[in-house]
């Protein structure tokens, strides 16, 4: 199967998450600026987690275009990460309802853990049905935001229930981290049209 129908069919799940995630934000109760004080808290975990679904989209969509078919594995691999990635919404809302409190704190990571576990597994899956020296396989290479990336969250997750601003700032530290464009993928496809 070629790749086009899943990344269809992932792109339309993410936009449904996006778009569940917006619904959770409230109009303020009154005209004035500081009645922007109570949602403010929510705005912010939305923002987080609309920074780290559009990196994911954004990464998904370059590891597509480096796979040229898909197999029964991969579609249950992306399933997978999709799965992690509907719960976003609700630890979105969770979190910021409760103003970063320690258990939806930690949360929070561990669905960002999980999330990052599924992609990885995502990326194996594909790995393992182009071949070892495919494109993908050569463009991951070390991969070390990947591998540091989990780390951080299994850090955040404990430390949520010492001092939650910590965990939050792990968590932005992250997305940061992945903000910066990964071109190893861009590199490697463009090295291939060039050869052919």
């Amino acid at each position: 199967m070629e790749t086009n129908r899943l990344e269809a069919f992932s792109d339309g799940v993410i936009a449904i998450i996006i778009t569940i995630m917006v619904l959770e934000l409230k109009v303020p109760s009154g005209a004035g600026f500081a009645n922007l004080q109570p949602i403010l808290p929510i705005f912010l975990s939305y923002v987080l987690s609309f920074i780290y679904v559009g990196i994911y989209w954004n990464n998904h969509h370059h590891l597509l275009h480096a796979a040229r078919r898909v197999s029964a594995g991969v579609l249950w691999a992306n399933l997978h990460w999709l799965f992690w990635l509907s719960l976003f919404p609700v630890a979105t809302a969770w979190i910021g309802t409760n103003r970063l409190a320690p258990a939806p704190t930690a949360a929070y990571g561990g669905i960002l853990l999980m999330a990052a576990i599924a992609y990885f597994v995502l990326q194996r899956a594909i790995v393992a049905n182009e071949g070892p020296d495919s494109i993908l396989a050569t463009a991951l290479g070390s991969d070390w935001k990947g591998k540091l990336s989990p780390l951080l969250y299994i850090a955040a997750i404990p430390l949520a229930f010492v001092d939650p601003r910590v965990s939050a700032a792990l968590y932005v530290s992250v997305a940061l981290l992945w903000l910066i464009p990964d071109r190893r993928i861009e590199r490697a496809l463009a090295k291939r049209e060039s050869l052919t």
